[in-house]
């Protein structure tokens, strides 16, 4: 089966991570910082490492204090995590529609949905294609409301030539294996607001204090420190971090790469009747983690099934969230992102990774023509 998303690790990755293993330092270590820097240079703001994209997400919620009685902005079409994790912290999630091109989060339906209660505007950077970063400040700001991007998909991604990371007040990634460059398991949260930042690498941290200028009871000994607040340990261990390093070298190849595969899949599938490509704003300049068709004319199923069966490992990204069953539990109704919900009936991804081979693109491609067309 050829899968829709693989990691690409080097000898280089191996002999990194190697190196961390025959260290003093397993965890908590110079890695971590290491890491951290070399994430910084590519996001354009100072970043906190995570095990992973959903604690990422669950780090920046709490940074920017979302809890009970607070609403937070955002999309259905994502995964669960952008929703969930603020709902975990007793927040109400509230969702707006999508752009019917991109599949981002409409600033014109965020902006209906504040409220007096608002307090984060939470965007999806969907396939790797930045959101309306621009009109959502406004949104957000208007509201006095945090601004958090959730991209997951898109490091290495930039908008109007600014880096993803700089858009938002806080911005969060994810490395699992299939995104733009893996650790394995992991993520980040970078923040442009410095308050912002130390909540973040405190929540992570277990709510740790260690910082004298900050200590309730400064007397107390060296070892002396404190939890001000309840924190998580969602630490990042330096074995991963080092393979983060080593990976982050090569994002540069891994973007090139990406995007000739989607142009040559734009070549590839241009006017086939009942398929539609993906949408490109002309001042976006994406990290293509995914490439996902529309397959028109309800046969969606009909063309996942065939194309699974012929070996092609091909997925859909993704259910909206208020439908899967913890928020229907909760009265989120099907019907209310009515451009959402009609993506997601249509939405195909192909495979995209470094390795895919032109070959096996083509073959993708033509599997791909030949269903649509029968």
């Amino acid at each position: 089966m050829l899968p829709y998303g693989r990691q690409n690790v080097t000898d280089a990755d191996v002999e990194a991570v190697a190196a961390a293993l025959r260290s003093d330092w397993l965890t908590t270590g110079p890695r971590v910082e290491l890491f951290e820097h070399d994430l910084a240079r590519i996001a354009g703001a100072p970043c906190v490492a995570v095990s992973n994209g959903t604690a990422a997400l669950h780090t920046a919620y709490a940074a920017a204090r979302i809890g009970p009685g607070a609403e937070v902005v955002t999309t259905p079409m994502t995964f669960v995590a952008t929703a969930s994790t603020a709902a975990m912290l007793g927040a109400t999630v509230v969702f707006a529609d999508v752009e019917e091109d991109t599949a981002n989060l409409d600033p014109a339906a965020a902006e209906a949905a504040v409220t007096s209660r608002t307090r984060a505007v939470t965007a999806v950077d969907y396939a790797g294609h930045p959101a309306e970063y621009d009109q959502l400040r406004k949104v957000a700001d208007e509201a006095d409301a945090v601004l958090i991007a959730d991209a997951a998909h898109a490091i290495g991604s930039t908008y109007h030539g600014r880096p993803v990371g700089t858009l938002a007040d806080l911005t969060t990634f994810s490395f699992f294996p299939t995104k733009n460059l893996t650790t394995g398991e992991g993520g980040a949260v970078a923040a442009t607001v410095p308050e912002l930042l130390d909540r973040a690498r405190s929540f992570r941290t277990v709510g740790l204090v260690r910082d004298r200028a900050r200590l309730r009871h400064s007397d107390e000994g060296g070892w002396h420190q404190e939890v001000p607040e309840f924190g998580l340990n969602y630490r990042l261990p330096d074995v991963l971090c080092a393979l983060g390093s080593s990976q982050l070298r090569r994002l540069p190849a891994f973007k090139a790469r990406r995007t000739a595969l989607a142009e040559r899949y734009d070549t590839l599938l241009a006017g086939v009747p009942g398929l539609r490509l993906p949408a490109r704003r002309a001042w976006a300049d994406p990290m293509r983690h995914l490439y996902p068709v529309r397959i028109e004319g309800g046969r969606r199923r009909e063309v996942y099934d065939r194309m699974r069966a012929a070996g092609i490992g091909v997925q859909v990204n993704y259910v909206p969230a208020y439908w899967h069953p913890v928020f229907e539990d909760l009265g989120y109704r099907r019907g209310m992102c009515p451009v959402a919900e009609r993506f997601y009936r249509e939405q195909l991804s192909l495979p995209l990774f470094v390795d895919l081979s032109d070959a096996d693109q083509d073959r993708v491609a033509d599997t791909l023509r030949t269903i649509v067309e029968s």
